[in-house]
């Protein structure tokens, strides 16, 4: 099961970059565990909630075991929607 998570860090990390998502992402591969820190802000949360059904708490937590081969690509274009449509104070 550690490496089914592992791949999905690292492909949705992937997915980030390729797509030229605003940000640094190693953090979700570096992380360790079932949840990542994703470093969204809560309106970006809150976007991917209303507009994306992907549900995660407010904080930018997410459950990595509910990423699959299946959404990851998805999941990565709804961050990056996000991301770019309400970026974070600097």
């Amino acid at each position: 099961m550690s490496s089914r998570v592992i791949e999905m860090r690292e492909a949705l990390r992937s997915e980030l970059v390729k797509l030229g998502t605003p940000g640094n992402w190693d953090h979700i591969v570096n992380q360790i565990g079932l949840f990542s820190y994703t470093g969204l802000t809560q309106r970006q949360s809150e976007y991917l909630i209303e507009e994306y059904h992907i549900y995660l708490l407010r904080t930018g937590r997410i459950n990595v075991c509910g990423l699959n081969p299946g959404n990851v690509q998805y999941v990565a274009r709804a961050i990056h929607d996000a991301v770019t449509k309400f970026p974070a104070q600097q």
